[in-house]
């Protein structure tokens, strides 16, 4: 039998035009415009002679590929025209996800969100005075109720905590010393990096103590007519344990006032509720700073807070009014979707409705509660080709918080004959909307703690339909 070349299967692939006249991509033509089917078919094409260049594609293989070019069109432009960023299942057990989206929204942040990005606000408007105003007032307001401080605090938002801390070092210590433990200059996500920060916001980094131990001495010793700021930085993704030495927050603000230097706080994560009513000790909140006298506490709005990705500025009035006239905070503050989020999470704080927030609803549920719907998908499994089991677990809560703390759980353990545990975890992410699980000891692990109560039901479909 004559072998085809590489030049008889390139003749055998029709044209765009000859493609984009088949009757099939006629009625995409007439939905989908004919630029969005063309780009499509050119798309398809290309990956074809890719093929054949390669060597990957023979005349055998290139006969069963060419009946379903309007198929394959079809499905590249569901694809190209479809969101990339879309809703996922998270039954990771992980709550504060960072590469899920870390805290979702609550109903009212999602509400209020949606009436303000559909029509005008008052967001830089005073409608007594009929004049400009600020777009800090609309949550300043709360943070001050929630800070409960018997001084006045401000508060201000950026982008995000990396942005937070990038402004205060710039506005505080710019060209100045900034005293920090060796133990704390830390790297969290994305190569995010003390050090590194520092050097960008102009600030000079001057090191003190150990990695283990740092004493209130070393930050007093290398204090001079250049420094500019004492700085505590929250080990938010890691602990050090055993040998260790760390001074507290108030003999660190003792030694800030004797020298007349203010003292910032980087919590990264800044709980506004007290974690130990979940079951999580040592991690240090919001209110316990400025109780201790911080002159600047920064954290983030996405992680324990429960709210909208951003980077919070909260303490003493002055120092706050020196961050917001500095001309990086135009460059990065938020926007009215922001701070419509934001301004509805904390009103779920101010009316103690914690359970409107979705993040600390998942930090508050019973091992029993989720043994209950652990159980009901289980049974809903029975007589598919699942093999599930329910098991003790933790769950974690995330996004650089709480790093030592776990929650007890209960586990759907779920194996198929035939599919690893990579398969398996591969065909739940492929379903819709994707279920992405955890893998552990060769079985796919599902943790309900993360998923919404009326999303079990797509557990279910998921992975009965992934084993048909």
């Amino acid at each position: 039998m004559k072998t085809s070349s590489k030049a008889d299967l390139f003749r055998k692939l029709p044209s765009v035009d000859e493609l984009l006249r088949s009757t099939e991509l006629t009625a995409l033509r007439e939905r989908d415009g004919h630029a969005a089917v063309t780009e499509a078919a050119r798309v398809i094409l290309e990956r074809l002679r890719e093929e054949i260049s390669a060597g990957r594609l023979d005349a055998a293989g290139l006969d069963l590929a060419l009946p379903g070019l309007s198929s394959a069109v079809e499905r590249q432009l569901w694809q190209s025209l479809n969101y990339s960023l879309r809703p996922v299942i998270n039954a990771t057990g992980v709550i504060l996800h960072t590469n899920l989206g870390r805290a979702p929204l609550g109903e009212s942040a999602i509400e209020h969100l949606r009436e303000a990005a559909q029509s005008y606000s008052n967001l830089e408007f005073n409608i007594a005075a009929g004049e400009r105003g600020k777009r800090d007032v609309h949550v300043d307001r709360l943070f001050r109720r929630l800070l409960n401080s018997d001084r006045e605090v401000s508060t201000v938002v950026v982008n995000n905590n990396a942005a937070a801390v990038l402004l205060a070092l710039n506005s505080l210590a710019e060209r100045g010393e900034v005293i920090v433990s060796r133990g704390e200059l830390v790297e969290i996500g994305g190569s995010f990096r003390i050090p590194d920060v520092m050097a960008k916001s102009g600030a000079i980094l001057r090191e003190v103590g150990t990695t283990n131990r740092t004493r209130i001495s070393d930050y007093e010793r290398p204090i001079n007519d250049k420094t500019r700021l004492l700085l505590r930085v929250h080990r938010s993704n890691f602990q050090i344990t055993g040998f260790t030495e760390q001074p507290s927050l108030a003999d660190l603000v003792e030694l800030g006032q004797r020298h007349g230097i203010p003292v910032m706080e980087d919590l990264g994560s800044g709980a506004l509720f007290d974690l130990q009513s979940v079951g999580v000790s040592g991690e240090p909140g919001v209110v316990d700073s400025i109780a201790a006298g911080v002159d600047v506490v920064t954290y983030s709005g996405d992680k324990l807070l429960g709210g909208p990705q951003a980077g919070i500025l909260s303490g003493k009035k002055d120092p706050i009014a020196r961050i917001r006239s500095n001309p990086l905070f135009r460059a990065l503050r938020v926007d009215k979707l922001t701070y419509a989020a934001l301004e509805a999470t904390l009103l779920a704080y101010v009316r103690q409705d914690h359970n409107a927030i979705p993040a600390l609803r998942m930090m508050r549920m019973t091992k029993q509660e989720l043994a209950i719907r652990a159980e009901a998908v289980a049974k809903e499994l029975r007589g598919t080709k699942c093999h599930v089991e329910l098991a003790d677990g933790e769950s974690v809560v995330g996004g650089g918080a709480a790093p030592g703390a776990t929650l007890p759980t209960k586990l759907i353990a779920v194996s198929v004959a035939g599919l690893s545990s990579e398969e398996l975890a591969a065909r739940l992410r492929s379903t819709e909307p994707p279920v992405i699980a955890r893998i552990e000891e060769g079985r796919v692990l599902l943790d309900l703690r993360t998923v919404f109560p009326e999303q079990d039901a797509a557990i279910v479909a998921a992975l009965a339909s992934v084993v048909v």
